[in-house]
């Protein structure tokens, strides 16, 4: 990336144009714009994801206070308040889904030889949900019990990278395991879910396209022990069953044999049970992949503290879903700057640091290097050395 450029303006060369202007034409975004493109308001969501802005009216005083800068930064139309604010309600939400998506996959490409906490090189992926409190008065669309109002966020996380495959936004009510019923499994791929996700007949699903599953088991398994393997007691794992579902219902919606794996959890210090259809992979292994489903919760808890997802700047649906995606493309394009460029910071860090420079002309890569590389570039100023 080129020196002498504004740091917003390197960070947003990551981005394909011709990709967004696809997915802009896709949905008819333009229509009946004058001057304030979909490009300018992505751009100022993109500056109030980064800068942790609070409002709309914050974010068009930041903007006009660096009012010269903003044509070399690739904003063209005039930036207001009521005008994003017009764009968010109105603009289709669905554009900047399609544009993420395209993010989603350029980024799994660059992370696709991460190494897993289990030794596999299948696909492994967690599928989780959190929800997202709104008010009630002003969100009375997102309504999910008397006085309570939010939407969920079902998310599906590819553990190479911790890259968001698949996200689907809808109301709080909504059950988590409706959403196996949205999906298409990949042949080969793990899927590792809750017991919130339990349920045989969705569950046979998975089996019978040729997927695997790792899903952790209710209480109240009613099933028929056909024989048991041998196990590492130092895996953790207490315990490798194959078993048939007995109960009248289960075994009628899973009629095929199950793998039970028992094993003890240090960080809650308590006994949990696994159901799997993998039966070849070592029990530990089955282990480990549940341990790594950890790492959704993790990114939900990352992305609340690090992006604007819990205050919005509009009160549509189409607005809230509008910020939403534009969060999680910035989520990913950061992801994709730390790995094209070789960066040690963590994402957190990748995210702080241009919060206060995204308008200083200094080579982005070199920014957000570690501190000694940095202060070999300031020893040649002409100035005493007070200490050696």
């Amino acid at each position: 990336m080129a020196a002498g450029r504004l740091v917003f303006s390197q960070l947003m060369d990551l981005v394909t144009m011709h990709d967004f202007h696809t997915c802009v034409a896709r949905y008819r975004g333009h229509r009946k714009v004058k001057s304030f493109s979909c490009w300018d308001q992505y751009l100022c969501m993109v500056f109030a994801q980064l800068t942790y802005r609070e409002s709309l009216r914050d974010i068009e005083a930041c903007l006009r206070a660096v009012s010269s800068k903003l044509y070399h930064a690739g904003f063209r139309g005039k930036v207001s308040r009521n005008t994003l604010a017009n764009a968010n309600a109105k603009r289709d939400w669905r554009i900047y889904r399609d544009f993420a998506h395209l993010l989603i996959a350029e980024a799994r490409k660059l992370y696709a030889g991460e190494s897993l906490s289990a030794d596999l090189v299948n696909t492994v992926y967690a599928l989780d949900s959190t929800t997202i409190d709104l008010c009630l008065s002003l969100c009375p669309w997102a309504r999910y019990r008397k006085q309570d109002a939010g939407i969920k966020v079902h998310t599906m996380l590819d553990l190479r990278g911790n890259i968001p495959t698949l996200r689907i936004i809808t109301g709080a009510q909504i059950h988590d395991v409706t959403i196996l019923d949205r999906l298409f499994f990949e042949p080969g791929a793990f899927y590792v879910v809750d017991r919130g996700y339990l349920d045989y007949a969705r569950l046979y699903r998975i089996h019978q396209e040729k997927a695997w599953f790792v899903v952790r088991a209710k209480k109240n398994l009613v099933y028929r022990r056909q024989h048991s393997q041998q196990v590492e007691k130092e895996s953790g794992v207490m315990s490798d069953q194959i078993i048939l579902l007995t109960n009248r219902s289960t075994c009628r919606r899973y009629p095929e044999k199950l793998r039970r794996i028992r094993c003890y959890d240090v960080e809650k210090d308590s006994r949990i049970t696994l159901l799997t259809n993998d039966m070849i992979l070592p029990s530990g292994t089955i282990a480990d992949l549940y341990r790594a489903r950890w790492q959704i919760e993790i990114f939900f808890r990352w992305i609340k503290q690090n992006l604007r997802i819990k205050r919005f700047y509009g009160t549509s649906k189409n607005a809230v879903k509008t910020q939403i995606w534009i969060a999680l493309s910035v989520y990913v394009t950061v992801a994709i700057l730390k790995k094209r460029s070789d960066l040690e910071p963590s994402l957190s860090s990748l995210l702080q640091v241009p919060s206060l420079t995204l308008f200083e002309k200094e080579p982005i890569k070199q920014l957000l290097t570690i501190d000694e590389y940095r202060t070999e570039q300031t020893h040649d100023r002409n100035q005493l050395v007070l200490f050696n």
